[in-house]
């Protein structure tokens, strides 16, 4: 009996079978994935540089930061339902071309203005990527086999948050400030060729799209967000006339709880399908997945201010000092990849989490201003441990039950609560050293309120040494405590069970084998 190739259904589009290579698609998204995430934090070690080159004062330059995580948080719960809509290949290379054309835009920008807004668009093309990595793993890589996938996934998620400050302490001391965004022009171009060549256009789902969910999801996220993370420049206090920082974190939690509500009542296809939070690894996954990116954003601050204020580390040189992490992380993720698709998953992420509250624990211990530096990267090393442990466990377990059609709304929805994290951790981790700082050196020129501005702004008198560090060290029990949350979080993953997996097309082919069969069992019958 001979076979003749299947076609896909009506107005579905996506590749053959055979015409999905799993894991140089994969290798291809992740390019552009660690660049997006690169820019969350390479920023910090060019900000005295950039504040030179363009005259312009810290609350301003505060903003190149503020203004891209802002531009990336707000639309994720959008574009990972894009990405469903008109396939995650096409959102993620259009994203592509608008984050490597905005890096162009950041490095030629001749004002600190011109940066911020450049920045904005740069966020909005990260939004755009970001969502459809795991949508596109999700749907290429059957369960039972997508721990390795995950583990990449996971590694460059953890990596890249803090190999940023590495990456960008070598530009700016090197090139100039400018070069940590020239950087991503060949990089995009090089990515945009390898996904272009190697993602499978995936089948797209027609979905209907929610205005009014858009409207108040976006709307939400901003208030929220903005309010959170600007309320330290603002003193959590008054920001114009009667808006305060309070009113707009308060205005945000509202209009998403009206979202939620909208969603629930909604008689059409909503943006948030709320049905998602039933499985239970996914509900869990989330709240672990907002502790990590907390954990990971807010430890940074406290032991890159140590380095360079109390022992007079270069950028470059601080940021080597993570060297250890960067290379045991990159080195276990794929290992417990692999691992993580015979063993229950959770046990790894429990095991790395556990380690992150023990590395942070012992860096605080450690930090003084006579320790021996190289005593420091001991811990780094634990971390480099822990990071390989935990993030790709918690995608796979949090990932693993998801619809294949509704895999960019859960990636959305991942990727969203991530970034919330991340933006809790940078402003709680500011308020604690501004308070530490207010109990540690009472004595510091100008007074302790301003102790984050007199430290980035040149070298503390060695009589504050002291008092300095241990404000550094006190701040590290917060990302801490969180990362011990998170070992309690992840210990209510249900052990995930074996799935039969088949993406839409291969459902086609399987279904059209088996029309096939029983036309021959009936023609033979005959």
């Amino acid at each position: 009996m001979s076979t003749t190739p299947t076609t896909p259904p009506q107005g579905v589009s996506g590749p053959t079978p055979g015409a999905v290579r799993p894991w140089p698609a994969l290798w291809s998204l992740v390019i552009g994935f660690f660049m997006i995430l690169i820019d969350t934090t390479i920023v910090s070690v060019a900000n005295p540089a950039i504040m030179r080159g363009l005259d312009t004062g810290i609350n301003n330059v505060i903003w190149v930061t503020s203004a891209y995580l802002l531009a990336y948080a707000v639309p994720l719960l959008i574009t990972g339902r894009l990405g469903d809509r008109f396939g995650p290949k096409n959102l993620y290379l259009v994203g592509l071309v608008v984050f490597t054309l905005a890096s162009l835009w950041c490095g030629l920008s001749g004002s600190i203005e011109m940066l911020i807004v450049a920045r904005v668009v740069q966020g909005l093309g990260a939004a755009l990527m970001t969502p459809q990595t795991m949508a596109v793993i999700t749907r290429i890589f059957p369960p039972d086999r997508r721990g390795a996938a995950m583990g990449l996934w996971g590694a460059t998620a953890g990596v890249a948050t803090l190999v940023g400050p590495i990456l960008g302490g070598v530009l700016v001391d090197g090139f100039g400030w400018e070069w940590i965004f020239f950087i991503n022009v060949p990089v995009g171009v090089i990515g945009f060729i390898m996904v272009w060549l190697n993602v499978p256009a995936l089948a797209t789902h027609p979905h209907k799209f929610d205005v009014l969910g858009v409207v108040l999801s976006g709307l939400g996220m901003f208030l929220l967000v903005f309010g959170i993370q600007e309320g330290q420049s603002y003193d959590w206090g008054t920001i114009t006339g009667p808006i305060t920082v309070w009113s707009l974190i308060i205005a945000g939690v509202v209009v998403l709880g009206l979202f939620v509500v909208w969603q629930a009542v909604m008689k059409g296809e909503p943006l948030l399908p709320l049905a998602l939070f039933r499985d239970r690894n996914f509900s869990v996954g989330n709240l672990a997945i907002s502790t990590i990116g907390f954990t990971i954003t807010s430890m940074s601050l406290p032991l890159v201010f140590f380095y360079q204020t109390v022992r007079g580390l270069t950028p470059t040189q601080s940021a080597l000092m993570l060297v250890p992490m960067a290379v045991l992380s990159a080195g276990l993720a794929p290992v417990v990849g692999r691992a993580i698709d015979r063993v229950n998953p959770k046990w790894f992420a429990l095991a790395g989490l556990l380690l992150l509250a023990l590395a942070l624990g012992w860096y605080s211990i450690l930090l003084t201003p006579e320790q021996p530096i190289l005593m420091l990267l001991l811990p780094s090393a634990v971390l480099g441990l822990a990071n390989g442990f935990m993030w790709g466990p918690v995608s796979n377990l949090t990932t693993r039950g998801l619809p294949q059609h509704q895999a960019g709304a859960g990636s959305g929805v991942f990727n969203t609560t991530r970034q919330i994290g991340a933006v809790l951790g940078s402003a709680a981790i500011a308020a604690l050293i501004q308070g530490r700082l207010a109990a540690e050196l009472p004595a510091a020129p100008g007074g302790a309120a301003g102790g984050v501005s007199e430290v980035t702004g040149g070298e503390l008198p060695e009589f504050l040494h002291a008092g300095f560090t241990t404000a550094m060290a006190q701040s590290l029990l917060l990302p801490a405590g969180l990362a011990l949350v998170g070992a309690v979080v992840v210990l209510f993953f249900q052990k995930p069970k074996a799935a039969a997996w088949s993406t839409p097309e291969t459902q086609h082919g399987q279904a059209a084998a088996v029309a096939a069969a029983a036309a021959t069992a009936r023609s033979e019958a005959e």
